[in-house]
């Protein structure tokens, strides 16, 4: 769990970075994608800790997730405002669901695990929630390009716990 977890707050920190290199600072929505930026930089370190605290491999697939996350945000960002916002609806839309299965199975195992899984699944899903209404879901193609969005998501999750 931590390793993937892991992956995927570093994954969220290069999309805002590719965001917001493409937007710029001085963009109305850059605002709102620094302050994201800066949770998910705090839920990173946080994973960061728990990885060395536990002796928990990262995943080998960081240098992929590194481009990777960069790329669809500066790409979405290319697209629009609006479709980087949809990025971000569709990405906490799939994390929403995968913290969500973790606290199922950790249940009453790991509490101080599933206290900061808890707390970092509210956060990400107050970032769905700005996203949507910063007009996600009136980006161009939106249906589609989120759709494209959570299933590499999910595919990068389940790569992110085998490798």
């Amino acid at each position: 769990m931590i390793r993937v977890d892991q992956a995927g707050e570093y994954g969220a920190t290069r999309i805002y970075a590719g965001q917001l290199a493409v937007l710029g600072d001085r963009h109305p929505a850059a605002r709102a994608i620094a302050r994201m930026a800066t949770q998910e930089q705090r839920h990173l370190e946080e994973f960061d800790r728990l990885i060395a605290d536990r002796g928990v491999r990262p995943t080998l697939l960081q240098p992929v997730w590194n481009v990777a996350g960069y790329a669809l945000g500066a790409a979405t960002a290319l697209l629009g405002p609006e479709a980087a916002m949809a990025c971000t609806a569709a990405v906490e839309t799939e994390i929403d669901k995968h913290y969500a299965e973790q606290l199922k199975a950790l249940g009453d195992d790991d509490a101080d695990l599933a206290e900061t899984i808890a707390e970092f699944q509210a956060e990400e899903l107050e970032h769905r929630d700005a996203a949507i209404a910063a007009g996600a879901e009136n980006a161009l193609g939106y249906p589609v390009l989120s759709a494209v969005i959570r299933a590499g998501c999910r595919a990068a999750i389940a790569l992110s716990k085998r490798i």
